[in-house]
């Protein structure tokens, strides 16, 4: 894709899609959320001249954030694309550079509606809602985010080895306790997945 058509939307829905495998509601919501919300922080060419200038947060793992990573460039890999799965379709744009930092978020049409997996395919997002002006479409507002160094892009700055199960941690995702690096699940006493039993 050509710099000057790095924000067209056609240009980016159709790098989404080739991406992402469709061009879904989703995949259309998180093209558009990514181009108003590189608008807002001033990032004109996200791949290319601003692309060490730019990190995303996204607060789904859905189909928005595979468009939102398509259009920006920015990768879990690079440390420019974090993950925060809080289950919302929402994201914040931070440009480094100017330090300037933009949430954009889906607004809610549906109220303290409590929406099923069945209540969802019988009322899908048409292309008439993924298309409504910006302005109803999404909420925008200037936030401070507070990034710290283990957080930016580059080599990591320390690594440990937990000194209970003996793996290694990265980024000062670990704990110190009583002189101990322990990571953070052995602090805890669980993790998101638990062994199996030997036969």
């Amino acid at each position: 894709m050509e710099t000057n058509q790095m924000l067209d939307f056609e240009s980016c829905l159709k790098e989404a899609k080739a991406f992402h495998g469709e061009a879904c509601a989703g995949t259309v919501i998180g093209v558009r959320m990514a181009i108003l919300g590189l608008r807002e922080i001033g990032i004109t060419d996200p791949k290319g001249a601003d692309r060490k200038n730019l990190i995303v947060y996204f607060e789904m793992d859905r189909c928005a954030s595979d468009a939102i990573l398509a259009v920006t460039g920015c990768h879990p890999g690079k440390r420019s694309l974090k993950i925060c799965d809080y289950g919302k379709m929402a994201a914040t744009f931070i440009n480094l550079k100017t330090g300037k930092a933009v949430r954009v978020w889906a607004k809610n049409k549906e109220g303290n509606k409590v929406m099923t997996r069945e209540d969802i395919e019988k009322a899908p997002h048409t292309e008439a809602y993924t298309m409504l002006p910006l302005e109803e479409l999404f909420e925008t507002r200037e936030v401070r985010v507070e990034l710290k160094p283990e957080d930016l892009p580059g080599r990591p700055l320390l690594i440990v080895t937990c000194e209970s199960c003996g793996e290694r941690v990265m980024d000062m995702r670990h704990e110190e306790i009583n002189g101990k690096f322990l990571c953070r699940p052995c602090v805890a006493g669980k993790n998101y997945y638990s062994l199996r039993e030997e036969k």
